[in-house]
């Protein structure tokens, strides 16, 4: 097996880096593994996560080995199993075949770039990431930014004065339904903190579950009759109730933010201090920031800021104050963005990450 070594391989990367990344400030580095395989089949289970890896350094480099353009990125419903995925060695990318040819000078074997999948669009394409440890956090409010409580319909009252609510219960609403049926119940948790500027940037929901209109208010009245759909957890007066469409599973393409970002973590789900390897974690930059589904960010341990007792002293007698570089620990996949937070799945890490930790585009 040859390994992807060649100076015109080389700089043909560096020109296709280049143009995808065009808006970054700097280019960044997209190298192929040394013991990259010359093909790889598709097998069910794969994601694009998995299968970058296979071939590349640094799996956010897939859209550049693919010369992708963002349609594309945001659109992967194209490689699915069976198929063949070649490394091209001489130009430095990789091809997709739907059968196994001689080799890639055969005119014969069938090379495709990536594209949508016309027929079955979706139906069996390989993820991202493993989309069981996302699923939960799709659909359901878990932050709460700005003012987005102000005015959401509340639970006033329970069937039988109850203190909690279970499934196939009453519940009495007031509130402005905007023509909706179906709704979620949640219950605001513990402010978000900036780790940087410790203002409050939003507030993580406690998911209840679900209710569903019976009787709408009559004239004269403005309380509504509700019915417990689902019951994850236990709940009851003064929990209110947002209207939110189901968000379905995002396939983007891992790759960079299309601009620099530089966050720090701001909570581990789950109320714990430390995270590993598919946990997900809370940043404090969104799609104001110029995130979005498929954005890779590189974590890190922020550097220490230490005494240098071995340089010189000032004249006050202080010992200089150094910050240590920043201590690369893993990556993080960002599968949800809000406006200024983001939800993010670390995805591979050398040390546990925790509150305070730096993630930013990747270099």
């Amino acid at each position: 097996m040859k390994n992807f070594s060649t100076v015109g391989t080389r700089f043909a990367l560096a020109a296709l880096f280049a143009a995808a990344s065009a808006a970054s400030a700097a280019p960044l580095k997209c190298e192929f593994r040394p013991d990259a395989p010359d093909r790889h089949v598709v097998v069910k289970g794969d994601t694009l996560w998995d299968i970058s890896g296979v071939f590349l350094q640094k799996p956010w480099c897939w859209p550049t080995v693919w010369g992708m353009n963002r349609d594309e990125i945001a659109n992967p419903h194209w490689i699915y199993p069976g198929q063949i995925i070649w490394f091209d060695r001489a130009t430095g990318r990789l091809r997709l075949g739907n059968q196994l040819g001689e080799g890639l000078n055969d005119p014969s074997t069938q090379k495709l770039e990536p594209r949508v999948r016309t027929e079955g669009l979706g139906k069996d394409a390989v993820p991202s990431i493993p989309p069981g440890v996302i699923e939960p956090f799709l659909t359901q409010p878990l932050i709460i930014e700005d003012d987005e409580l102000k005015g959401a319909p509340r639970i006033i009252a329970t069937q039988e004065g109850r203190v909690f609510l279970g499934k196939g219960d009453k519940a009495y609403v007031r509130g402005d339904l905007k023509d909706n049926s179906s709704f979620q119940v949640f219950r605001p948790g513990a402010p978000l903190k900036d780790p940087v500027t410790k203002q409050v940037i939003g507030y993580e929901a406690f998911y209840l579950g679900t209710l569903k209109l019976q009787t709408e208010a009559k004239p004269g009245s403005d309380v509504h009759t509700f019915t417990v759909a689902t019951a994850n957890q236990e709940m009851g007066k003064g929990d209110q109730l947002r209207a939110v469409p189901p968000t379905p599973m995002q396939n983007y393409v891992p790759h960079p933010p299309e601009r620099a970002v530089d966050a720090r973590v701001v909570a581990v789900y789950g109320g714990v201090t430390h995270a590993g390897q598919n946990q997900i974690v809370s940043i404090n930059r969104g799609k104001l920031d110029g995130l979005d589904v498929g954005s890779v960010l590189q974590l890190y341990h922020a550097g220490r800021t230490v005494s240098d007792s071995t340089g010189q002293k000032s004249w006050f007698g202080r010992e200089q104050q150094v910050k240590l570089p920043d201590e690369e620990v893993g990556s993080l996949f960002i599968f949800r963005t809000f406006k200024h937070i983001s939800y993010g799945l670390i995805m591979q890490v050398t040390a546990p990450v925790e509150v305070g930790d730096v993630a930013k585009s990747p270099e």
